[in-house]
């Protein structure tokens, strides 16, 4: 029997400067921080959903912590991300990134219903805002 998963739980992308990127992502998003250092940080994306920033090459070697060992993990180049946002707050997302400097690099509306604004973020990180209907399951 197949054991089961409850969901995606944790997105990290990897950024060249941690406090930069920090100072935007409360900016534009405001996300309630729950640990950070000159590392890391760990945001709270809503319900059970928790987004990470690490630093490039920051944790090439096992990082110790009070329960055990995290191995060591990286990451390069553009990624790519989606936060699922409420249909009606599609424009006052359009209107907070504009308010925000944030240049919407396109706009997509799926077949399927949905739509998705993508813009990047300081290191070029493709991010997603979605609306219910852009998969089967969402």
């Amino acid at each position: 029997m197949q054991p089961r998963i409850d969901g995606v739980l944790e997105t990290a992308l990897h950024v060249d400067d941690v406090p930069r990127s920090i100072a935007w992502y409360d900016r534009v998003f405001g996300f309630p921080k729950m640990i950070f250092d000159e590392r890391f940080c760990a945001y709270s994306a809503g319900p059970r959903s928790t987004f990470l920033l690490f630093k490039k090459d920051g944790t090439l070697q096992p990082v110790r912590v009070p329960g055990g060992v995290i191995p060591p993990h990286d990451g390069s180049g553009h990624m790519h991300m989606a936060f699922a946002i409420p249909a009606d707050s599609l424009e006052s997302w359009k209107t907070r990134l504009q308010e925000c400097g944030v240049a919407i690099e396109s706009t997509v509306k799926w077949i399927e219903g949905g739509t998705s604004l993508y813009f990047r973020d300081p290191d070029g990180h493709l991010l997603e805002l979605a609306t219910p209907g852009i998969w089967a399951n969402y």
